[in-house]
């Protein structure tokens, strides 16, 4: 739990700000987890810090979201698409 406590502070994954007179805090809880090696045996203890985000409300606590994830290997199969079809690409 250190370890990953002192990794969120060392990538400044949050900044902390003041909270609003009218908003509850938003809780967090630890997952653990014991990722084992092929015959069973215990390759390392695993801990992440995680939000519970199904307390907020939508226009409340956020207004969009984003997921950069993406594989690359999706992005070659719409270029190969586009280049395929002469489709215009924006």
């Amino acid at each position: 739990m250190k370890q990953e406590f002192q990794a969120l502070i060392d990538n400044n994954n949050w900044d902390l700000v003041a909270l609003l007179s009218d908003r509850q805090p938003m809780g967090c809880k630890w997952v653990f987890r014991i990722k084992e090696n092929v015959d069973g045996s215990v390759n390392r203890y695993k801990a992440r810090l995680v939000a519970k985000g199904f307390h907020q409300v939508a226009g409340c606590d956020f207004t969009e979201t984003f997921s950069p994830v993406i594989k690359p290997v999706t992005i070659r199969l719409i270029l190969t698409l586009v280049v395929t079809n002469k489709w215009d690409l924006f």
